[in-house]
């Protein structure tokens, strides 16, 4: 029997409305399919070759603070409710070798690189005095990077742009991803589009709410980072969204995030009195 198109209509219209009652959080599409020029296993082990070579570089300069440090264990206590909600973003984390590092430098920075590896800078940590809020969305914005795979979309924007479409399709088509790496340079200096870091900004406040962390700490960090990068160049003359365009981002997106983080923070009550009953 033919459906009358009304019904028809009125079906489809359903099936949407239950489609999006069954997301929630944030939607930032589906990451840049330019990505998949660069090899991620290839790009991961570069990762873990770069990070294994700041560690030594840190340590010999006693700046590598140990895995007993009070605050490298606050780090890894915030990544350790962070991580399982990364896979959800990108599957392949699943499979990371998740590291998480404090670096007693100066620098207001932080950063993960592909495949897990974190670093934190003193300088932002405790420069700032970050609230555990604050540097779970830091940390979330950098595993954000990580998950949504901007650094292969930039190596490969990059090369394609060097070398002209045809050269790169010989280097893909003939398995040769060395030029892809050496254009990406150093990975822990890798700039991201205005873009790049907005997306950080919004997955990362979801990764902070999932794992009971306030998103509305990415408006106090910011406040914090204005304050502490006065002078800094105008927007249009860095990659990076102005710090008032990110507070503005921010706060279109706690509409989302605000549920997540409630709905949390209500099961982390209930799992702490079931705790306490069990020891009862």
């Amino acid at each position: 029997m033919r459906k009358h198109p009304l019904i028809a209509l009125f079906v489809c219209a359903l099936a949407a409305a239950g489609s999006a009652a069954a997301r929630d959080g944030v939607d930032v599409g589906q990451p840049s399919a330019m990505r998949k020029l660069v090899p991620a296993e290839g790009l991961e082990r570069q990762a873990a070759q770069e990070f294994s070579q700041l560690k030594s570089q840190a340590a010999a300069k006693k700046a590598l603070a140990p895995d007993d440090h009070p605050q490298t264990r606050r780090l890894r206590e915030i990544a350790n409710r962070l991580i399982p909600h990364a896979a959800r973003f990108n599957p392949r984390a699943r499979q990371w070798q998740w590291e998480v590092i404090l670096i007693g430098a100066p620098p207001v920075n932080a950063f993960c690189m592909p495949g897990g590896k974190i670093a934190v800078f003193s300088g932002l940590l405790l420069g700032l005095q970050l609230t555990d809020d604050e540097a779970a969305v830091v940390m979330g914005h950098e595993i954000a990077h990580a998950l949504r795979e901007h650094a292969r979309e930039r190596i490969a924007k990059t090369e394609l742009t060097r070398l002209g479409a045809s050269l790169l399709s010989e280097f893909v088509g003939g398995g040769k991803y060395s030029g892809v790496f050496n254009a990406g340079g150093q990975l822990m200096t890798l700039k991201f589009s205005r873009d790049d870091e907005t997306e950080a900004d919004t997955v990362g406040l979801e990764l902070a709410a999932r794992a009971g962390y306030d998103p509305r700490a990415g408006v106090t960090l910011w406040k914090k980072m204005m304050a502490a990068n006065k002078g800094a160049p105008p927007q249009w003359l860095s990659t990076h969204p102005s710090g008032r365009n990110r507070i503005e981002e921010i706060e279109r997106h706690l509409p989302e995030v605000m549920p997540i983080y409630e709905k949390a923070r209500l099961a982390e009550k209930s799992r702490s009195r079931q705790d306490g009953d069990a020891q009862r």
